[in-house]
């Protein structure tokens, strides 16, 4: 069982949007920290400090060394998937951070949506959490359909702010 000062350690390198869409990029095909500050606009420095915190909480795997357009050495890094077990407290602001940076610049029409409303007690609730769960942990961890597309899947379950207290419990 990793200790708590490890615990804490991995949930601090997932809690920033920027890592967990260097993650994201990393996840179907490995990319050198100089692609990935190109695809997200950041400087390679700040870029390469987050690769190497993911890298040493064992987030991302370093591959072997290839050489680049002008033949210097460039190390391309893959998702290990591990974060995909880790629990963050209080993950959700920054999760909807993420996914709005993900979106920014997207056309709506590439970007599908269900919303629903629904009044459900605490055991439905926990039955369709444990439902739409089961479904994405079966996804989660299917190899990648090699003519599939990478996409994201954002899901928030959330109570309703409706002015009557009694709603809210």
């Amino acid at each position: 069982m990793p200790s708590d000062k490890l615990v804490q350690s991995r949930a601090r390198a997932l809690s920033s949007p920027l890592r967990l869409r260097i993650l994201r990029l990393c996840l179907h095909e490995s990319r050198t920290n100089k692609e990935i500050a190109d695809i997200l606009d950041l400087n390679p420095a700040t870029s390469l400090h987050h690769v190497r915190t993911l890298v040493s909480n064992g987030y991302l795997a370093a591959e072997e060394p290839r050489r680049g357009n002008r033949g210097a050495k460039e190390v391309p890094y893959r998702s290990t998937k591990q974060s995909w077990g880790t629990r963050i407290p209080d993950a959700a602001p920054m999760l909807v951070d993420t996914f709005l940076q993900e979106i920014e610049g997207l056309d709506p029409q590439e970007i599908q949506v269900i919303r629903l409303g629904l009044k459900l007690n605490e055991e439905n609730q926990k039955e369709l959490m444990s439902r739409l769960r089961a479904v994405i942990e079966d996804y989660a961890v299917r190899d990648p359909d090699p003519d599939g597309v990478a996409t994201s899947l954002f899901l928030a379950h959330h109570l309703d702010i409706t002015g009557n207290a009694r709603d809210r419990q």
